[in-house]
């Protein structure tokens, strides 16, 4: 027998058991008294899950490892992105070491696979991007990356962006991001006209930024779940934040769910502060799949943030009431499960055969780690160890 042996790990289902690792995927699940050749692992009784999956974050935007940075104002997302902007053309570190830094950090909070959008506008063309796709590349025996050509700046309000877009695809970008169509780009249809043409053209999957409030947001919602209905793009097409789920009556909001649940379109959200966020319990129970993500951490549009995605799993499950067992549990699945299902990560679970993408902490259960978000005691990404004590052990270099 060769390979590693994770023994004595708790699963979420209350059993203890070795899990047998053979070339990057879990070979073997149960009681394993010897394995003579293989390395042995013992997690003395920790919780074993799979690896966590961040479905919305920003390495590009990232601040770390730079002198901490006074936040700067805007009283609108238009006058925020002009912030943004200003503190971007003032910057002499380089998207590749602040995503870097980021990475390191996320790996050592137990995140195995994330999903980063990346800005592509007039100003920036693709230099961003570009810069990604390396560092996707050199890091990928240790952390998953999905990007996404995302226009900060709007697609009709900034000329050239949708051509940018459709070359971003090219490129390597996996899929087409969107923001606003009708607070921005007051274009509703131009704007999810080029998205889902881009997405029809190259066969790839959405995920938009929607943070238009109340009945406007929830018929832009409706849209994009049409468009997703009619090019058959269930399960490839996200909403991230979806405010206006939080704001709306219940009939506007039942209709709403109805077509996002019916199209397959999923909602992220990362429990933002003292705003509307969409009620995932109530999206559950309609259908929708909700999966949470890190957002912006330590940025020009925020300054808190650390990539944990267990505490942002607590920090969700906090703002929204959420107290018993099974709804951490549920907080839990949208940093896991859900998230992973959104990604496309179809052999994500302790089962052999999977990928032997696994997270061990010192909890007694999904609640306690929702809860107490404890330290993670060991790493693995393709059945190596890459994190322990939520230091990276393995080595990152471009």
């Amino acid at each position: 027998m060769t390979g590693t042996v994770l023994a004595d790990g708790l699963l979420a289902d209350g059993r203890h058991a070795d899990l047998r690792i053979e070339g990057g995927r879990i070979a073997e699940v149960g009681k394993m008294s010897s394995a003579a050749g293989a390395e042995r692992i013992d997690l003395a009784g920790a919780l074993l899950v799979p690896g966590l999956v961040d479905g919305h974050i920003h390495l590009d935007k990232t601040l770390l490892g730079l002198p901490f940075q006074s936040h700067r104002p805007g009283d609108t997302v238009a006058e925020r992105i002009a912030r943004e902007k200003e503190i971007r053309r003032e910057l002499a570190y380089p998207v590749k070491e602040r995503a870097l830094r980021l990475i390191r950090r996320v790996v050592g909070y137990g995140t195995t696979f994330l999903r980063s959008h990346v800005d592509i506008d007039g100003e920036v063309g693709l230099t961003g991007l570009e810069a990604l796709l390396d560092v996707r590349e050199s890091v990928r025996d240790v952390i998953g990356i999905e990007l996404v050509a995302f226009p900060q700046s709007g697609i009709i309000a900034d000329q050239g962006t949708a051509e940018l877009l459709d070359e971003a695809i090219r490129a390597g970008a996996d899929l087409v991001g969107g923001l606003d169509p009708a607070g921005i780009d007051n274009d509703i249809e131009g704007h999810l006209g080029v998205i889902f043409a881009i997405a029809e053209r190259h066969g790839v999957g959405c995920d938009i930024h929607l943070h238009d409030p109340g009945d406007l947001g929830c018929f832009e919602l409706r849209q994009i779940a049409a468009r997703a209905e009619a090019l058959g793009l269930a399960g490839r097409v996200a909403v991230s934040h979806a405010f206006a789920l939080g704001e709306v009556d219940d009939a506007e909001f039942g209709r709403t769910a109805e077509a996002l649940a019916r199209a397959g379109v999923a909602i992220m959200t990362n429990g933002p502060g003292p705003v509307a966020m969409p009620p995932i319990k109530r999206l559950d129970a309609a259908g929708v799949l909700v999966f949470a993500g890190s957002d912006n951490i330590r940025d020009a549009w925020s300054p808190y943030g650390n990539g944990d995605m267990l505490e942002r799993a607590m920090l969700i499950g906090y703002r929204q009431g959420l107290r018993a067992d099974e709804d951490l549990e549920l907080c839990f699945d949208l940093a896991n499960g859900a998230a992973a299902s959104v990604l496309g990560l179809d052999d994500h679970d302790i089962r052999p055969g999977a990928a032997a993408d696994l997270v061990a902490l010192p909890a007694a259960s999904i609640a306690e780690a929702v809860a107490v978000h404890p330290p993670r005691s060991l790493v693995m990404k393709r059945g190596r160890v890459v994190a322990r004590d939520g230091t990276l052990t393995a080595s990152l270099r471009i």
